[in-house]
């Protein structure tokens, strides 16, 4: 049925099943101008004989915001669990205003204030089965429209609710940042009475909230810049001693176990380092109201992975030689430096620190944490190609071959991802004219599968990034306008 409107106070009917057509005869030859008269004569007939009291039985004028529809009871009826199937069953003036705003009983009217546009999909859903999102209203606030009238989700079309699946995931994932946000810099309420001033925890308090703005929002001011600034400098320095520390000459020096003047100042650099990070995730862990939560934030837990390393390579560096036992040799040696090696390499995790700072960074982490099922789904189209086509080029060039690179399916395997990915190495190549063709195959069926998830993950982080963009203006607006009343206070 379709469904119109003009002004608030029009009718608009919706799902009537009752329709009456007057049947009759006439001769397509004859006047047109005639048979047009006969029919509004035939109409205004029935617009004289209709029982006004029988219309008002069969159907309940449902007034929503202002606009009325004309729902006739059988439509309802199909849908009891709704709240306007509901209605159909109330037996006194209670029980309907339970489920409305207000009834008039003389009209059968019903009145509810609630969205006219959001209503109209729903009247669209009972007569025609089909309900689907409205571009013009959030998919969210739409969600608690099929909540009120009692219309499940799972009544829309698959697009759309799909499309209302994504939303509630991200606003899941929006609240739960922002609680974490809140446990982590939720000032602490005064434990006094009522009305009694506490200067000193007051002062506390003050000197709390400023070391939190300095070293979890940049934008708070000069001092917020600058210690961001410094722990940039300092992430970049351990990054290059680590790749000077790997150079042939230091490397000859440490398994001699000599230290030239070189070596030493890479040595205090990387010392300076850990200490500042030391002092920033100790600052960190102070301004902190919840200290469980802190200590679970993935990038917490990153930070004492990359300092504990080097604590750790002081005390066995200092415990190796006089604890070595009696006669072990050069094989208890080869194995503290083993350990010591793996440590050492362990600091390139302070690279992942500049994720404090870089919006881009942010966004990556946001997008793979929303992404996995894309990921774990990538990874399943790989692992079955890989399947596919490792034995079939083994077979290939086992049989046809003239030079034997592939020596097991296993050992195929890595040429499958190689080829899938479109890298190609080139350390195994098929020879024989089959194990070209699977080649070729594998790699078509690479970039295709490659494809599919990618182009979701890629709007993913679109989607991400403008979030982040967003908050982060909105708390940099935040806190200059917290500056400005402090001062202007």
């Amino acid at each position: 049925s379709e469904l119109s409107h003009d002004d608030h106070h029009d009718l608009v009917d919706s799902g009537s099943t009752d329709h009456q057509f007057t049947s009759f005869h006439f001769n397509p030859l004859e006047n047109l101008h005639e048979i047009s008269s006969k029919k509004g004569v035939f109409y205004k007939r029935a617009q004289l004989q209709t029982d006004e009291g029988a219309l008002v039985d069969r159907t309940a004028i449902i007034n929503v915001g202002g606009i009325r529809y004309r729902i006739p009871w059988s439509t309802l009826e199909e849908f009891p669990l709704t709240r306007l199937g509901k209605l159909r069953s109330c037996s006194n003036a209670e029980e309907i205003l339970d489920l409305c705003d207000d009834y008039d009983a003389h009209c059968n009217e019903f009145f509810f204030d609630r969205s006219p546009s959001a209503f109209r999909s729903i009247v669209t859903f009972l007569a025609a089965g089909k309900l689907r999102l409205l571009r013009e209203m959030c998919a969210l606030s739409f969600q608690e429209e099929l909540l009120y009238w009692g219309v499940e989700e799972a009544s829309l079309e698959w697009c759309c609710l799909r499309k209302l699946r994504l939303r509630q995931e991200e606003q899941r994932e929006r609240l739960r940042l922002e609680e974490e946000e809140a446990e982590l810099t939720s000032p602490q309420s005064c434990e006094e009475a009522p009305g009694l001033e506490c200067p000193e925890e007051g002062r506390l308090d003050g000197c709390m909230h400023s070391l939190r703005d300095m070293v979890e929002n940049p934008h708070s001011g000069i001092p917020g810049k600058i210690f961001a600034c410094l722990s940039v400098v300092f992430v970049a320095i351990t990054a290059v001693t680590l790749c000077v520390s790997t150079m042939p000459d230091l490397r000859e020096e440490e398994e001699r176990g000599e230290c030239s003047q070189r070596c030493y100042n890479i040595f205090v650099l990387e010392t300076v380092c850990v200490g500042w990070f030391s002092l920033e995730f100790l600052l960190r862990f102070i301004q902190t109201q919840s200290k469980c939560m802190f200590l679970r934030t993935p990038l917490n837990i990153i930070d004492v992975v990359a300092i504990l390393p080097y604590y750790i390579t002081l005390i066995v560096d200092s415990v190796s030689v006089s604890d070595r036992p009696a006669g072990s040799g050069n094989n208890y040696l080869e194995k503290v430096g083993l350990v010591l090696r793996v440590l050492r390499a362990s600091r390139i995790f302070y690279v992942m620190r500049l994720a404090r700072h870089s919006l881009g960074l942010q966004t990556l982490g946001l997008t793979v944490r929303r992404c996995t099922r894309e990921f774990g789904l990538l990874l399943l189209f790989l692992c079955v190609a890989m399947a596919l086509f490792s034995p079939l080029v083994f077979l290939a060039e086992s049989e046809m071959g003239a030079k034997q690179e592939f020596t097991s399916i296993p050992g195929s395997y890595w040429w499958a991802i190689i080829s899938m990915t479109t890298v190609g190495y080139g350390d195994m190549v098929p020879r024989s004219i089959p194990g070209q063709v699977v080649a070729l195959s594998s790699i078509l069926s690479g970039i295709l599968l490659m494809a599919f998830p990618v182009t979701s993950i890629f709007h993913t982080f679109s989607r991400s990034y403008l979030e982040l963009k967003v908050d982060s203006s909105t708390s940099q607006r935040l806190s200059m306008g917290l500056m400005s009343g402090l001062c202007c206070g």
